[in-house]
Formats: C-alpha cells, structure tokens, sequence
C-alpha cells in the first residue's frame, strides 16, 4: 500500500467516524442555565449546542456527550485547573470550542482538555486552544481521534514551563491528524503509547515537533515540522515506520534517533537543519554548540533509511555510540558540509542490492553507463577522524602536511581506517532537486 492510499484510507476512515445520527441537540446560552448543570442533567448520547459567548469555570463530562460550540463558543478556566476534563467518557465528542485560559500547573496535570481512564473512542474536533499547560491531555484510553485542531502555547512563560501541544500516555490505537500546533514546549508527545498514527501534522516555533519516548509500533506519517529546536525526537521505541515527512529549518538536528531498533524512515526530507544559537534567543529553544545536523543516530541499530532527503545541513548524517547495523540505501545527500560523520572501527555498507545512495560531492565516473559509480563512495578519512576528535587542528586543514596524508590514503587504501562505504553509488539523484528551490 502507499503513502498516498494510506493518508486517503485514514481520512475516509475519520470522515466516517465523524459522521453520525445526532440526536436533536439541548441549546445553552451563556448565562442561561450554567453548563455544567447541562452537563449533569443530559442524558448518555445527548448533543449540547453551545451558543456564542463565554463559559467561565471548570468544566467535567463522564458519560458519553457530544458538545458541539457554535462560532464564538468559548470555554475559559480562568486560569485554574482544567478547563474540561472527560473522564470514563468513551464516545464523545468535543467539537468547535475556543478553550482558553487553563491553570499552569503540569503536576497537577492542568490542560485545556484532560482526557482519561477509558475515555475510549472520543473526538476531539476542530477546536482553537490557547494553551498554558497542555494543550489535550489523553490518556488510558483506545481509539482516540484528535483531528484539526489548533494549538497554541503561551509566550509570556518560559519554554521549558509550558506543556506540550498533545500529550499521549498509555493511548493506544488512536489518530492524530491535522492539528496545527505552535509556541508549546514540544508539539506532540507520544508517552508509553503503542499501534497509534500521526497524520499531516503541521509543527513549528517549539521545542521538538514531535516527541516518543517507550512507545512502540507507530506511525508516523506525512507530518511536517519547522522552525523548532528539534523536528523528530524519537526515542527509546521499536517498530517506528516513518514516512513522508519533512523537517525544514529546524535547530541542531531534522531527526533524532536514540535508542531507536527496528524502524523505518523513507522519503522522509531534512533539510536546511541549522546550528543551535546560545541561549538567550527566543523561547530559549537553542544549545550552545550544537551542529545542525539533518539525521542524529545515537545507540540505534537495525534501522532502514530509504529513499530519504538529506540536505544542505552543516552534517548530513552523524551516527555514533554503536549506531551499528543500520541500512541506508536510496538516499539522496545533497549539499551538507558533511555528508557523514562517523568514527569507528567498524565498516558500514551504505547499499542494498547493487543500489547505493546519492552523494552530491561524489567524484567518480560511470562508463557503463548503469547510473552507479564505478568506484565506491567514502566520506571519511583519517583527518576527518583527526578534525572531530581534536577541532583545534582544523587551522591545519589546508596544509601541505593535511593534503599529503589525504593522497597518501588515497594512493594506499589500506591505510585508510574502516567507516561508511558506499560501494554501489548513484550517479543521479532519486528525488527531484527542483523541490528544494521550492522548499527553500
């Protein structure tokens, strides 16, 4: 199946979900009864249509209800708590609301929405949240659907003081589709929380665009992050399939694996990854020192990477702390100050099947004319080891010294130390480069 008929089947999938016999709905006015009292008084499968205006308090649904605002419905928690909670509430539905104005308290697991403990099969549509703390809060619960929503964080507080965009912990089989989420502390974070999908996602201006960490079994599809600290952070998770997604300008590094085993990123695009800034610049999101680099693989192993985008980033990809056993094959590297860095005693062959992967500094020649280079692809040399381990010596990098000792294991292969090869590289790239005058 393809990327493309795996998005259009979730989509019908959700457009199906959300259609539904609703039940002539209850109408509150604010002001009028008081919501909560609605809340308490409806009945299992009720529809409250709220009308225009403002509903202070702090809000709690826990029995199945579809609360629906019409344009200019406003939930505000005057800046205490949650603002509406959905707890053992399986099939509602949140549709259509401005919620604002939660408390800031993330012990105590303050949101805009706080979804929990079987609260299986619940909506969350189409709303505008002005986030403190959480954004949506969801959790112990199957088959949640949050999709289209907006989220936004708060600027006045710290980064690392406000919540992320979603929150998911021990959510399985659930869909988050379509959000748009900006200025939180980290746009979705994915918490213990198996066999869920992210679709179109769109992430900027935070922290990480999106965060796992002990969540196995996920996909991770056609998201797009920028303008963040970090576009994917996927950590201490297995059986991840990532594909389709695109990080573009964000700080230190597009993707980061750690910890990561047994996944698969393709046609993925990383591209223009920049170099953190100090601290001190907005949101605090930079670190000092960090290099911009498109793939960070860190203790990661038997990982595929196919037919992914890895360009004009200060470092292409950088594997290290036994980042072993990964298989790279199809990629198109283009324009990195460094296509790879990787200092190891152990060779890495980055092709599968007598196909390799696009280097846009690659010097060799193709007289057979099969579109792969008749010599193999090597990023790294002993200086490059040497460059790494001690950076003060790059004032030597244009020395007679330098330049000899690169011809020398040039001329003498064996004495050039094991590392990434790519035996079988492509002369042409496999993504159209057109893209990244578009994207750039």
């Amino acid at each position: 199946m393809t990327l493309k008929s795996i998005v259009t089947l979730m989509l019908l999938l959700t457009l199906s979900l959300m259609k539904g016999a609703w039940a002539e709905p209850t109408y509150v006015q604010p002001g009028g009864m008081g919501l909560q009292e609605a809340i308490d008084q409806a009945e299992p499968g009720d529809t409250l249509s709220l009308r225009p205006g403002v509903y202070r308090g702090n809000f709690r649904i826990d029995k199945p209800l579809t609360l629906k605002g019409d344009n200019g419905a406003i939930l505000d928690g005057q800046g205490v708590g949650v603002t509406l909670s959905i707890i053992g509430a399986p099939d509602t539905r949140v549709e259509g609301l401005i919620i604002r104005n939660s408390g800031i308290d993330m012990t105590e697991m303050d949101a805009a929405i706080f979804l929990d403990k079987g609260s299986h099969r619940t909506v969350i549509t189409g709303n505008r949240i002005h986030s403190r703390a959480f954004g949506i809060w969801a959790g112990e619960s199957d088959e949640v659907l949050i999709i289209a929503n907006r989220i936004s964080g708060d600027t006045r507080m710290r980064s690392a003081e406000r919540g992320d965009g979603i929150r998911m912990f021990r959510l399985t089989d659930s869909v988050i589709i379509a959000n748009e989420i900006w200025e939180a502390r980290d746009g979705i974070y994915i918490d213990v929380s198996h066999h869920n999908r992210l679709i179109g996602n769109v992430l900027h201006n935070q922290r990480y665009g999106i965060h796992y960490m002990f969540s196995h079994t996920n996909d991770v599809l056609v998201n797009r992050t920028y303008d963040n600290r970090m576009g994917y952070a996927l950590m201490m998770s297995r059986h991840l399939n990532v594909q389709g997604n695109t990080s573009i300008r964000d700080q230190n590094y597009g993707i980061l694996l750690n910890a990561v085993t047994y996944s698969y990123l393709a046609r993925n695009r990383s591209l223009d990854v920049m170099r953190g800034h100090p601290p001190g610049t907005p949101d605090g999101h930079g670190v000092l020192g960090a290099e911009g680099k498109a793939v960070f693989i860190y203790n990661s192993q038997h990982n595929e990477f196919e037919d992914n985008l890895f360009a004009r980033a200060e470092i292409g990809v950088h594997l290290t702390a036994g980042s072993n056993n990964n298989h790279f094959h199809g990629n198109s590297f283009v324009g990195n100050q460094h296509q790879v860095m990787y200092v190891a005693n152990v060779e890495q062959e980055w092709s599968h099947e007598g196909r390799g992967n696009y280097w846009s500094d690659y010097m060799g020649w193709d007289l057979r004319g099969d579109g792969i280079g008749d010599v193999p692809y090597e990023p790294n040399d002993a200086m490059d080891g040497i460059l790494w381990k001690y950076p003060a010596a790059k004032i030597l990098l244009n020395s007679p010294a330098v330049q000899v000792l690169r011809w020398v294991q040039r001329q003498f292969p064996v004495l050039r130390p094991s590392g990434v090869k790519d035996s079988y590289p492509l002369i042409r790239p496999a993504h159209d480069l057109k893209l990244l005058e578009e994207l750039g």
